[in-house]
């Protein structure tokens, strides 16, 4: 993935670790959902009255995370994982080619990838969590709780 804005080339290889600029990289260590930076994104349909959007899930996450930010680019949100400058990302109706080298990325710098109930993650599905691994359980409580009271 390159950011050219940034001159930024993060590469990875399965099994052999994740590189930005040639450098090895690794998520953070942060542990602690709401000390987390977490980053998102919005669907183009956001507008266009679908009902499940990102919209709620940002606000549950944004009462319970340190904070949130919304790049842009999700391919460069998955390596912003994978270095650690933020410690979580999810979005949903996104492409695979969104995020298919991202999500290679990310692995090889030790952190976890999975749909919002925490099934493997598909990149032909219609959502994505990427974190540090640490946080990765916590993210899923904060998208399925809102689903689960949905329902009631």
């Amino acid at each position: 993935v390159f950011v050219p804005n940034r001159g930024e080339l993060f590469v990875a290889e399965k099994g052999g670790g994740a590189e930005l600029n040639g450098r090895r990289i690794k998520v953070s260590g942060t542990k602690q959902l709401r000390k987390s930076l977490l980053d998102t994104g919005f669907a183009y349909n956001v507008c266009e009255g679908e009902k499940r959007n990102n919209v709620k899930h940002f606000v549950n996450f944004l009462v319970k995370a340190r904070a949130i930010r919304r790049d842009g680019a999700a391919a460069a949100d998955l390596c912003y994982v994978a270095c650690g400058r933020f410690d979580g990302f999810w979005e949903l109706y996104l492409k695979p080619w969104d995020i298919a080298a991202g999500q290679l990325i990310v692995k090889e710098a030790g952190g976890r990838l999975s749909s919002f109930n925490g099934s493997p993650l598909n990149i032909y599905g219609h959502e994505i969590v990427a974190s540090n691994g640490r946080i990765h359980d916590q993210m899923i409580e904060v998208l399925c709780r809102r689903r689960l009271q949905k329902r009631k």
